[in-house]
């Protein structure tokens, strides 16, 4: 078994050495630096902006793995209400900065998650959002890769 595990570990260090020779360009962390998390991660000429009855939200992806299927960054919108009746999509994890939320799970539950608390929202979820504002980074691992566009 033992030298089963190491020459699998074998192979994973080669294709990491493979995929990295690969590369086009160099691969490094991305961070989110202190100034980018007061706000200025906003000023991106990436980040997307939409509003829908009067809401406006700002998101920035800061980081997308190369299978497209997780991703982190920072996301920001006003006073909404979202009734979620199918399963949410895609795992998330949330850091809330500024604000909070209200989740409301469909057998009841009730969660506030404030500023300085994290939640993860399976996939599988189905409730009631409700906000009157907030600020979070975001980290998402979608399997099909939907919700990290």
């Amino acid at each position: 078994m033992r030298k089963m595990y190491l020459f699998d570990m074998g192979l994973l260090v080669l294709a990491g050495t493979v995929a990295a020779v690969l590369a086009d360009e160099p691969v490094h962390p991305e961070k989110l630096s202190k100034t980018d998390i007061a706000g200025e991660v906003f000023a991106r000429p990436d980040m997307y902006e939409h509003t829908e009855n009067g809401n406006t939200t700002l998101d920035v992806t800061s980081f997308l793995s190369s299978d497209r299927k997780f991703g982190s960054g920072m996301y920001k919108s006003g006073a909404v209400r979202y009734e979620i009746t199918e399963p949410y999509g895609v795992d998330e994890f949330m850091y809330f900065l500024e604000g909070s939320v209200t989740l409301t799970s469909s057998d009841g539950k009730v969660q506030v998650i404030g500023a300085g608390e994290g939640v993860t929202i399976p996939k599988e979820w189905t409730g009631v959002w409700e906000t009157e504002g907030y600020t979070k980074i975001w980290v998402i691992y979608s399997e099909d890769g939907s919700g990290l566009e």
